[in-house]
């Protein structure tokens, strides 16, 4: 009897392991191109100018900034392009050990709609958002890393949500990644579109995203004020103040004409270190925020709260299959534990058939962005391997991590692997 069971728990753990990336590749083809034909064909083809607004609020873009002396000068400038007629640029500089302070002054006399705020120590992003928030001078903010290039008509894009939405509290917008050097770069590339786009989209058709993008987010400041601003021991501030605002009944929206162009690690040790942050801020956010999901008013953020715990636990069970399989080449398990292969068969060839499919709607949804995207096509077959693995991997060093955590301790920020461009 415990033999069968055993053999019944390992057949459930191989099922599991294929019919859930399935699973969720259909769903977030579906809602994206629900998504597509619902809002985004609507806006028009490309990345055409936006809709002329009714009325043009003020807006402070708020740029913290660790360390960044070789890019912050290249952001600055490309902020004071803006299409928009009333906005302010402040500056935060987080206690950086490099020029960047001396650089941000300079700037501030170049650039008069420019304010520099200099902190003494590296107090971590979430502190560098709150000062920048505290002393900027409007109601409507977006935030950008110091290391982002944000399109001409960004902020417009998302001020078309905020102008007509009162219950809309942030406004995700679209990264794009610039650094595409290497395989990692390019794969990167199709990853942003087909799972980072893709999710936001479909999950857009739940009515909640798991998160705004770290690196381009606008918000309102009352709703900030409302719910405390950034949480300061959260090592993914973003992960954690989408859902402070959601629990709170604001609205998420993602703009997808809102471009940023990003840097993105193209090492695996940069790369590592940046998923293993991932995924530990959305494990604390599993943790912090449990106790408020069962209750009926959370309804809404059930899907989303589902879906990336299952995620975790699918991880985990990767693992397993994978332990098991190694384990059966060296050591003779009992027939029930023995996974004689992990090469694909039938199933595996399903499965690639469909994440290829899902980079094909993607990139084709993308297209309108970004000319020339259809050939990061041909690295995607890569995707699986390289990333799916390094998933897995990252999920269960991070879990321990975000469990373990000292609860209080402030999270600051090292300067990240930004790629070769």
């Amino acid at each position: 009897m415990m033999a069968e069971f055993i053999a019944e728990i390992v057949a459930w753990m191989l099922s599991f392991a294929f019919y859930y990336p399935l699973f969720m590749a259909y769903l977030w083809m579906v809602g994206a191109i629900y998504y597509y034909y619902h809002w985004e064909r609507s806006a028009g083809p490309g990345v055409e100018q936006p809709p002329a607004l009714k009325e043009y609020p003020p807006v402070s873009i708020i740029v913290p900034c660790f360390n960044e002396g070789e890019n912050v000068r290249e952001t600055i400038a490309q902020l004071t392009l803006q299409d928009y007629p009333a906005f302010e640029i402040i500056a935060v500089n987080d206690g950086s050990s490099d020029d960047t302070g001396e650089i941000l002054d300079e700037l501030s006399i170049q650039y008069p709609q420019l304010r520099v705020i200099h902190l003494a120590d590296n107090e971590g992003k979430a502190v560098a958002l709150r000062m920048g928030t505290l002393v900027s001078q409007h109601e409507f903010l977006v935030c950008i890393d110091g290391d982002a290039l944000l399109d001409q008509h960004a902020v417009r894009w998302m001020m078309v949500h905020f102008t007509s939405g009162p219950r809309v509290a942030a406004v995700t917008g679209n990264p794009r990644i610039r650094t595409r050097s290497t395989l990692l770069g390019r794969i990167q590339v199709g990853e942003f579109s087909a799972i980072i786009g893709m999710i936001k989209r479909a999950q857009r058709i739940y009515g909640r995203v798991f998160t705004v993008s770290g690196v381009i987010a606008g918000f309102r400041k009352s709703a900030l004020h409302d719910v405390g601003y950034w949480s300061t021991d959260m090592v993914t501030e973003d992960i954690d103040i989408s859902w402070k605002l959601q629990l709170r009944h604001w609205d998420i929206r993602f703009e997808t004409h809102a471009l940023c162009w990003i840097l993105m690690p193209e090492t695996f040790a940069g790369l590592w270190k940046q998923r293993v942050r991932w995924s530990q801020g959305g494990t604390e956010v599993l943790m912090k925020y449990l106790s408020y999901i069962p209750r009926w008013k959370m309804r809404r953020m059930w899907p989303v709260y589902l879906e990336y715990f299952t995620s975790v636990f699918w991880a985990y069970v990767m693992l397993i299959v994978f332990s098991l399989w190694i384990t059966g080449q060296f050591v003779e398990l009992p027939p029930p534990l023995y996974i004689p292969t992990l090469l694909p068969g039938w199933n595996g060839v399903v499965l690639g058939v469909t994440c290829l499919l899902q980079f094909a709607v993607s990139l084709a949804i993308d297209s309108r962005y970004e000319r020339g995207i259809g050939k990061i096509y041909y690295w995607m077959v890569w995707y699986p391997i390289v990333f799916w693995l390094l998933n897995v991997l990252t999920t269960v060093v991070a879990v321990p991590k975000a469990w373990f955590k000292k609860k209080g301790a402030r999270a600051t920020w090292a300067s990240p692997d930004r790629g070769v461009r």
